[in-house]
């Protein structure tokens, strides 16, 4: 299974590259991308500085700095408005650009966040659905990559994703 659910701190992960949930400054906030920036370091702010920022549904690549993983891909998810001002697709963009930008940086094992589901309000279980679907749609086409982790925290997250991974990765196997 190149694709597993794990229930870890994104920061301490040994891999190639973590997302981060960014806002569009790139620059910091809450949760997961706090985390991030905290565990990098001050470099990791001042690095992101001169990335001039970034759009909803796209994603840029900085050195992870103090983090175990060499690269941070920050990913700027949407704000959940109703699902009416296409959250959805916004959402899969983030998951597509980040594992194109991982693929052009010889990136063999990433972490993934459920991108969107904290402050921005996604509703989790048709955000971890979307994160399913373009991580096995990359999946089918690049065999470069090694392993995709998707890191939840918390016990509750763990088991609602969980769930949705076997349900969606049984199936492909089946089919």
């Amino acid at each position: 299974m190149r694709s597993e659910v794990i229930n870890a701190d994104i920061t301490t992960l040994h891999v190639d590259a973590i997302v981060n949930a960014a806002n569009s400054s790139l620059l910091g906030g809450g949760g997961v991308d706090g985390a991030i920036h905290r565990a990098a370091g001050p470099e990791l702010t001042k690095y992101c500085a001169n990335l001039n920022g970034c759009k909803t549904g796209f994603a840029k690549i900085s050195p992870g700095f103090n983090l175990y993983a060499k690269w941070v891909i920050h990913a700027v998810g949407p704000v959940w408005n109703s699902g009416l001002h296409s959250e959805a697709a916004l959402l899969a963009s983030c998951y597509k650009q980040s594992l194109l930008l991982a693929a052009e940086n010889g990136v063999r094992t990433i972490a993934f966040p459920c991108i969107s589901t904290g402050a921005y309000g996604f509703p989790f279980e048709k955000a971890a659905e979307i994160a399913e679907h373009e991580v096995a749609a990359f999946l089918q086409t690049n065999n470069e990559m090694e392993k995709v982790l998707f890191v939840v925290f918390g016990s509750r997250q763990f088991d609602i994703f969980k769930k949705i991974h076997d349900r969606l990765t049984g199936a492909q196997k089946n089919s």
